[in-house]
């Protein structure tokens, strides 16, 4: 427990709450960290959470848009794709609002579910536009190419390429916009401007 505090304090890190489950996995994985990669790893926690949420949603995406896909969609993959999508995008708001940004918590939770399904949004158009291009401006569907090349194909277009874009995407618009600190959201150019005058 000292050396998971040390490290918190080294790294400037937010601290979890006291007896949470959070605070046994750190400590679980405090154990096995070297302490070299220790304080980078707490330094970026946020991060490293985020990344394990949207590995959780992403399963979650790539289960939903085959089985789909593969029963009743299979003339539809962008449909099914867009179905796939919206259900993860509900499980990542309710994991990064309750542990990847729960630190963070600087809106009214109707505001800040507001924005994340605006930003959602458009990383659902994001998604959607190398799968969209792989499927009708490149053709890569059945008959033209094999069902295996077809499916390889949606599978790096919409489940690989879409998802890192629209990861990366949220990943920017959820600091900045959406999950923002108390003190980000009090600072805003107004009352900045209004400071340099005085």
């Amino acid at each position: 427990m000292r050396r998971l505090e040390s490290a918190y304090t080294a790294a400037g890190a937010f601290r979890p709450q006291p007896g949470g489950i959070e605070l046994r996995i750190n400590e679980h994985v405090v154990r096995c960290v070297p302490d070299r990669w220790l304080g980078r790893l707490l330094k970026h926690s946020e991060l490293l959470k985020f990344l394990i949420v949207g590995a959780i949603t992403f399963v979650t995406t790539v289960a939903i848009f085959f089985g789909l896909k593969w029963t009743v969609l299979p003339a539809n993959p962008v449909t099914a794709n867009i179905v796939a999508v919206l259900v993860s995008t509900i499980l990542s708001y309710i994991l990064n609002s309750e542990w990847s940004f729960a630190e963070r918590g600087g809106r009214p939770k109707h505001h800040e579910a507001a924005l994340f399904f605006g930003v959602a949004g458009v990383g659902i158009v994001l998604n959607q536009i190398p799968l969209w291009i792989s499927r009708y401006a490149l053709d890569y569907r059945t008959p033209d190419v094999s069902f295996l090349a077809e499916n390889i194909a949606d599978f790096i277009s919409g489940a690989i390429l879409g998802t890192l874009i629209a990861t990366a995407f949220r990943w920017w618009a959820m600091k900045r916009f959406v999950f923002v600190t108390s003190d980000a959201q009090t600072d805003s150019p107004l009352e900045s401007k209004e400071w340099e005058h005085h």
